[in-house]
């Protein structure tokens, strides 16, 4: 018989040759997206970190809703699986704002003025991520005056679409246990209480308030890196800026999940 034992000399992903790292990517036009608006040094610092921030945001909202759908389907255990990334993708946000403070409040201030109107204030993805989360409100439709029509009709799907926090109720009531308003604090008392039978759900409610505490973390590093860079001064979308900011520290999306501890 003509059997070769010897496999034929190739190399693995060279046949055909049809896709490049760079075409992959799509690094051409990726590379392409940082235009500064002036000859100041560390524009570009600044464009590329919020950049990577709405790349990041990106993935967030994809692994939430994998999260949400995971436990409307009782299916507990990949939801944890996905909030596991989640919880190392938040922590990269907080370890980034330390990049744009290498950045010293003299640097910023020599293209800052082109910014304007410009502002953190309009990133639509944000917003998502804070409705998906269950921080829902309206009002921002409204103040996001440069909004597309197409962002503006995301976001009003995010506050009428259910949250994570209305995907955790699913998942007790799938457990026999009570979710109406009167109840609730009851059936995530008997979740901690009867770790034996209900672990999984205890564990997932953690990994919501791993969620919920590294938002917050991030927003506290935030508004510190902007009173570092501007003070007490304007935000260029016409925000109070650091002061806005801070009011926003004191945010929490599952505020049940928190008052929980004082019951136990």
């Amino acid at each position: 018989m003509g059997f070769n034992a010897d496999p034929p000399d190739r190399r693995f992903g060279e046949e055909g040759g049809q896709l490049s790292y760079g075409g992959y990517l799509r690094l051409t036009e990726l590379l392409a997206q940082q235009q500064p608006q002036s000859q100041a040094p560390d524009e570009l610092l600044f464009i590329t970190v919020h950049q990577v921030y709405e790349l990041w945001f990106k993935l967030l909202l994809h692994e939430l809703e994998a999260a949400r759908s995971a436990m409307f389907n009782g299916e507990l255990w990949q939801a944890r699986h996905v909030f596991q990334r989640v919880h190392s993708v938040e922590r990269v946000l907080v370890e980034q704002v330390q990049v744009l403070e290498t950045m010293t409040p003299q640097d910023f201030l020599e293209f800052r003025s082109k910014l304007s109107p410009a502002s953190g204030f309009q990133s639509v993805q944000f917003r998502e991520l804070e409705f998906l989360s269950g921080a829902k409100d309206a009002r921002y439709l409204d103040r996001l005056r440069d909004a597309s029509e197409e962002e503006l009709a995301r976001l009003r799907r995010r506050l009428i679409e259910p949250s994570l926090w209305d995907a955790y109720l699913t998942a007790l009531s799938q457990r026999d246990l009570p979710v109406s308003d009167a109840e609730i604090m009851d059936s995530l008392l008997a979740v901690a209480r009867d770790r034996r039978s209900h672990d999984d759900l205890w564990q997932l409610a953690e990994d919501l308030l791993t969620h919920d505490e590294t938002a917050q973390l991030w927003r506290m590093r935030h508004v510190q890196m902007v009173e570092r860079q501007i003070g007490t001064k304007s935000g260029t979308g016409g925000s109070t800026g650091a002061p806005y900011l801070r009011g926003r520290t004191r945010l929490h999306y599952f505020p049940l999940l928190w008052e929980l501890r004082a019951w136990l």
